[in-house]
Order: structure tokens, then C-alpha cells, then sequence
């Protein structure tokens, strides 16, 4: 892992490395991952869940194990990391989009997915209800990109399955 600035003063520190196979995007730490330090802590969130049911990990991790992820080939990192709550709650000031640019073209990562359509809004500067679920259109400047349901409970009405899946098949390929 290679040292972030700052990341002392960030909420939930970013897990990267170079040349990872697929980071995982959201838009800030929930309030209970930020108080545990945990990537995905809060019990109702299906992050854990649809990462193993997916084939993504070999296993169900616990949140507390999200560092051991690194070795699967697997990151995380948030838009925003000094706010912390539910999507609506983040100031826009604290999204940092061009800091996360320059974290994918510092670590080159294979592919990057989204944890949400609002993620995935922010960092294409389009309404979140013009971004489809799944793998995106190709941009050679970046890694492949996924958007993912929201795992989160309080999206639950939108939840499926499906575009996990399809980034377990991408990933192991």
C-alpha cells in the first residue's frame, strides 16, 4: 500500500496499490464505517454479501477484514474523504473528483467500479438517472468502469444482483 497524503485527516483511508485487478468507489464513508474504520461496516449493507454470492471473493469477509482484500487484488477508495453519512448528506465541496483522477492514474488500476449510481454521477458530471447499471462504454483514458447498485439498506427498492455478477465474469476473465 502506498502512503496517501492527508490520511490521517480522512475518515476511512484509501486502500490502494498499483496495477490492483478492481477498486471499489464510493461516494463517502457511511457514518457507521467511518466510526469503525471500516469499509461498508453497517449491518444491513449487502456489500459483503453480494461481493462472495457474485464470485468476486472466494469467501464472505467481515468489514474488518477489507485490508485483506489488498492481497485478492482489491481496493477501495471514496469520492469524498473527509465527509462521512448517506449520499445526500455529503457537501459538494467535499467530493473531490479530480483527486480521485489522479488516484487512478497514479495506481492504473484494471477496472474500477462504482458502488452507486450517485458515485458514478459525480464522477461523469451527469445525473444519476442517465447512468445505466453494468459495465460502461469504454473511455482508453481510464480502467474499465462498472456501476453497481447501491448495497446500501436504504437502497434496497433498487437492489439486484445482476451487475455484480457481470463484474465477477469481467474481473475473472
Amino acid at each position: 500500500m502506498i502512503d496517501v497524503p492527508n490520511a490521517s485527516s480522512h475518515r476511512l483511508p484509501d486502500q490502494l496499490r498499483p496495477n490492483l485487478r478492481l477498486v471499489f468507489v464510493g461516494t463517502a464513508a457511511s457514518t457507521r464505517s467511518a466510526e469503525v474504520g471500516h469499509y461498508y461496516a453497517h449491518p444491513g449493507n449487502r456489500f459483503w454479501r453480494a461481493l462472495h454470492e457474485a464470485g468476486i471473493t472466494p469467501r464472505r469477509y467481515q468489514p474488518g477484514e477489507f485490508a485483506a482484500l489488498i492481497e485478492l487484488g482489491i481496493g477501495f477508495t471514496d469520492l469524498s474523504k473527509s465527509g462521512a453519512g448517506m449520499d445526500h448528506q455529503i457537501a459538494a465541496e467535499a467530493i473531490d473528483v479530480p483527486g480521485f483522477r489522479t488516484k487512478i492514474a497514479t495506481f492504473r488500476p484494471r477496472t474500477i467500479a462504482f458502488t452507486s449510481k450517485k458515485a458514478a454521477s459525480l464522477f461523469y458530471g451527469r445525473p444519476s438517472a442517465a447512468i445505466s447499471l453494468g459495465r460502461q462504454v469504454r473511455d482508453a483514458s481510464l480502467p474499465e468502469i462498472f456501476v453497481l447498485p447501491s448495497p446500501s439498506g436504504a437502497a434496497s427498492g433498487h437492489w439486484t444482483i445482476e451487475p455484480w455478477k457481470e463484474l465477477a465474469r469481467w474481473i475473472a476473465a
